[in-house]
């Protein structure tokens, strides 16, 4: 493990060390499984090929020896020395029916009985002792039957075994540091995205959400990993921006209701005065009290839309059936009043359905068509749906008197209300909220206007 200390050092590895390394781990696994059956291959290969060089050994010496009658044993050896290459501490002997040695000067007994029987009984065989290899084999001729058994150590295959068990390591070693590297390159490559990601998270603060990390255009892992990336800072940036939005004016949208009956009520002590102008005073300390509770109401809705997107739950919406369900509930609200009318295709139809989180949803439709209702002076609200191969679409239209074109470009900012009437004034955050909300949801809200009444538009791309 030396090796890879050097590369990866001591301390915990990066992810790219760390594929590397298995990458090289079990690629050099593989190769040392190859090379070693490369090895006891070539081994047994050369084994077996001198086992047949000792046994055409025997052969010829049974030729030689009890074929050629006419010839005299000095000829034969001398035709053995010119003519057949000397083996390494090379041993032949030829045995007759009594198992004593035969042609052969040196008369030493090399093999016991044992062996000999044995090749006179299996006719053929192969012995191995230490580095030294047998071949005996039984041959019948017209002088009797023999047991020839020749012997030698193949001394130059253990040689060059040897030079191939060095030449092995080495080009094993040399494949592990070139593969070791390659993966190391390799890794770093496939990980570059991965990295530039992670340097731009750390570019991330609560003072830029706005930032977007790079996602890249390859389809993998890492641009999926950026997308979800973005898709959450999103989120959290339309949060940040609620709370920003909450704490900025809240107090200032409070603080005027109140400062306005603390006045009144001072005004009213300030001296004794009838009881017609201390009802006036209530009354107005009444409508400031209201006015108090609809901004309250409103911001308790934006938080429970702070906490919906805090942990929000997805689901697929068939806006049919959820527009029929807002249509019930505003008809048991508005049960001596124009109703809202609805029109919509088929309920069945897949291309009705989207996915995001319905309660965020229910407020956003129910903030927009409240509007539509209080500017139209409480006349009928009709909502509209429709589709098409590239977008789902919902309309909500008024007959009111529609928008002024100055306040085109303000109804979506937090706290903003554009009627002159007392009565219809509310806390300015409805539409703020419908619009924070649909863009949550991918799609987009618009509206047109004239002196006949106003449409909201919400498109989803499908």
């Amino acid at each position: 493990m030396a090796i890879f200390t050097i590369f990866f050092g001591k301390h915990s590895m990066k992810l790219k060390d760390r594929l590397a390394l298995y990458f090289t781990l079990i690629s050099t696994g593989i190769l040392a499984a190859v090379l070693v059956v490369v090895y006891f291959i070539f081994v047994k290969f050369l084994e077996s090929d001198f086992y047949d060089r000792l046994n055409d050994r025997a052969f010829i010496n049974a030729k030689l020896y009890l074929e050629a009658d006419e010839i005299s044993k000095d000829s034969l050896n001398t035709v053995k020395t010119e003519y057949l290459e000397t083996l390494h501490d090379e041993v032949v002997r030829i045995y007759d029916s009594r198992n004593k040695a035969r042609f052969i000067k040196d008369e030493q007994r090399f093999w016991t009985n044992d062996v000999i029987n044995l090749v006179r009984k299996n006719k053929k065989i192969k012995l191995k002792e230490g580095l030294r290899q047998t071949v005996g084999i039984y041959y019948k001729d017209n002088q009797g039957n023999f047991v020839i058994l020749a012997s030698a150590v193949d001394q130059s295959t253990h040689a060059r075994i040897g030079k191939l068990r060095v030449s092995m390591l080495f080009t094993f070693f040399a494949i592990v540091v070139g593969m070791l590297m390659s993966a190391r390159w390799i890794a770093d490559k496939i990980l570059k995205p991965l990295n530039k990601f992670v340097s731009d998270v750390k570019l991330v603060r609560s003072n830029n959400l706005g930032f977007r990390v790079n996602e890249g255009t390859n389809k993998d892992e890492i641009t999926l990993l950026a997308q979800n990336f973005n898709q959450l800072m999103n989120h959290l940036e339309q949060a940040f921006i609620m709370q920003k939005t909450f704490v900025a004016n809240v107090s200032h949208e409070l603080r005027t209701p109140i400062t306005s009956l603390l006045m009144e009520a001072e005004i009213a002590l300030q001296q004794t005065r009838s009881s017609q102008d201390y009802q006036k005073a209530l009354r107005s300390m009444i409508e400031d009290v209201e006015k108090m509770n609809q901004t309250i109401n409103s911001l308790v809705n934006l938080a429970q839309a702070d906490l919906e997107l805090g942990n929000l739950q997805i689901e697929t919406i068939n806006l049919h059936q959820f527009l029929t369900h807002i249509k019930a509930n505003w008809d048991k609200k508005n049960a001596f009043q124009p109703s809202l009318h609805l029109n919509t295709p088929v309920s069945n139809d897949k291309k009705l359905e989207i996915s995001f989180n319905k309660s965020l949803l229910e407020i956003a439709l129910n903030n927009i068509i409240a509007n539509a209702f209080k500017f139209s002076d409480q006349k009928e609200v009709k909502v509209s749906l429709a589709f098409t191969d590239q977008q789902i679409i919902v309309a909500v239209q008024d007959f009111g008197k529609g928008i002024r074109l100055e306040n085109t470009d303000l109804i979506y900012r937090p706290f903003f209300t554009f009627s002159e009437d007392d009565d219809k004034k509310g806390s300015g955050l409805g539409l703020y909220m419908a619009h924070q909300i649909i863009t949550l949801s991918k799609g987009n809200l618009s509206f047109t206007s004239n002196d006949s009444g106003t449409t909201f538009w919400i498109r989803w791309k499908v």
